[in-house]
């Protein structure tokens, strides 16, 4: 699924790229871990990370465990990632550009998301994580958006308990 190799590419190799310029960059610019000068005649390798600029692309680090993915069937740019305890997110460009959607609701820690296939305005989120990995978020409920992802509703919670002894 091209959805499921692009997030795994920018996780793997994108978002680590980026951060280690910017490393490198800050490391240079104190002085620390600069190479040795090139001897006379020698030109200087080029950065290969040079023409980047670190920039926000979403969730990343610990709160970018990626647990679910709901993609716009007719329009596969549209989809919408929860991330395990870092919110909703939303792109409308495939990827390019993201934007978080569930913010202001009553919990950060998400365990899936999902449209309506028969009208994709139309996102449900379960809260609570679901893959808890030293951190354990738990939610409040699972909501209902009807007008993709601007305004939600909670739509009630569970009456099961979820407390663990640990």
């Amino acid at each position: 699924m091209k959805v499921d190799r692009a997030i795994l590419f920018v996780t793997l190799f994108v978002v680590p790229g980026v951060v280690l310029a910017q490393q490198a960059k800050t490391l240079n610019q104190t002085g620390q871990g600069e190479a040795a000068a090139p001897e006379q005649g020698e030109t200087k390798p080029k950065d290969p990370f040079a023409g980047l600029e670190f920039r926000s692309i979403g969730p990343a680090f610990i709160s970018g465990r990626i647990v679910s993915i709901a993609v716009d069937p007719a329009n596969r740019a549209h989809y919408y990632i929860a991330a395990a305890s870092g919110g909703v997110w939303k792109t409308m460009n495939d990827g390019a550009t993201w934007t978080p959607v569930f913010d202001k609701e009553g919990s950060y820690s998400i365990g899936t998301v999902a449209l309506d296939p028969k009208n994709p305005a139309v996102v449900w989120v379960g809260t609570g994580e679901n893959n808890s990995q030293r951190s354990v978020g738990y939610g409040d409920g699972v909501y209902r958006s009807d007008d993709a992802g601007k305004t939600w509703k909670n739509m009630g919670r569970s009456t099961r308990s979820t407390s663990r002894a640990f």
